[in-house]
């Protein structure tokens, strides 16, 4: 029996609403200590010093000497990630279910086990590790904290980048559900732009870029595993 559109969107919305709810719920009531979450930034620019892929001043110092630039990294960072994922999400649901489907699980999988390393292991981002990078995101724009309220997000989650790896299964379920592209290009460099302005606005660090990825990447296996087991019961939406 085929399912009327808008009560299956509405249940899903609701299912999207309470997983992003839960989010930042849990992520804001697990803040950590602001010591403890220095040291481990410490040691992760340690670790990026060892393996020699500490770019982080690097990638801030033309933001530093540029406005334009800066404004690109703001833009990027605030608007390229809630905004796109609602917008896409809105039009996978309406127009392109089954790809709806494995982004839902996927962000929802990836979404469970980012909270679990937030809890386990607290970082401070590198605007908050004194290390000498600014926070050119609330130095230059409020609307950020409009998007986040500080009464739901913690501020030492920087580990992994969910900011990346959303971005990137955003950019995932675009690719597959079009042939145009315009969006197809948009798929591919998306989350490539996002990488760049986490860095160069001092949220996040190059390790906690390549852990959004992996941790993605496995919440995609999942989502993809439970659209198997739909089609396999006969559940897939059309």
């Amino acid at each position: 029996m085929t399912r009327s559109r808008v009560p299956w969107i509405l249940g899903q919305a609701a299912v999207v609403a309470l997983g992003v709810f839960a989010y930042f719920r849990i992520r804001g009531l697990t803040e950590a200590s602001f010591h403890v979450a220095r040291e481990h930034a410490h040691r992760i620019v340690d670790f990026e010093k060892a393996l020699d892929i500490y770019v982080e001043p690097a990638m801030q110092r033309p933001v530093d000497s540029s406005e334009a630039l800066e404004a690109l990294a703001n833009w990027i960072y605030i608007w390229g990630h809630w905004p796109v994922i609602i917008v896409t999400m809105v039009w996978l649901v309406w127009r392109h279910r089954p790809q709806f489907l494995v982004l839902r699980d996927a962000m929802l999988v990836s979404g469970g086990l980012g909270m679990i390393v937030f809890v386990s292991y607290p970082v401070a981002p590198p605007r908050l590790a004194g290390i000498g990078l600014v926070d050119t995101v609330t130095e230059s724009s409020d609307s950020y904290r409009y998007l986040q309220p500080p009464a739901f997000v913690n501020q030492y989650a920087a580990m992994p980048s969910l900011h990346v790896g959303w971005d990137l299964l955003v950019g995932m379920a675009i690719f597959s559900a079009t042939t145009s592209l315009v969006l197809r290009v948009l798929a591919c460099t998306m989350p490539a732009l996002m990488a760049w302005a986490v860095i160069a606005t001092a949220n996040h660090y190059t390790v906690d870029v390549l852990a959004g990825i992996a941790l993605v990447i496995v919440g995609h296996f999942v989502a993809l595993a439970l659209q198997r087991r739909r089609l396999r019961r006969g559940r897939e939406p059309a």
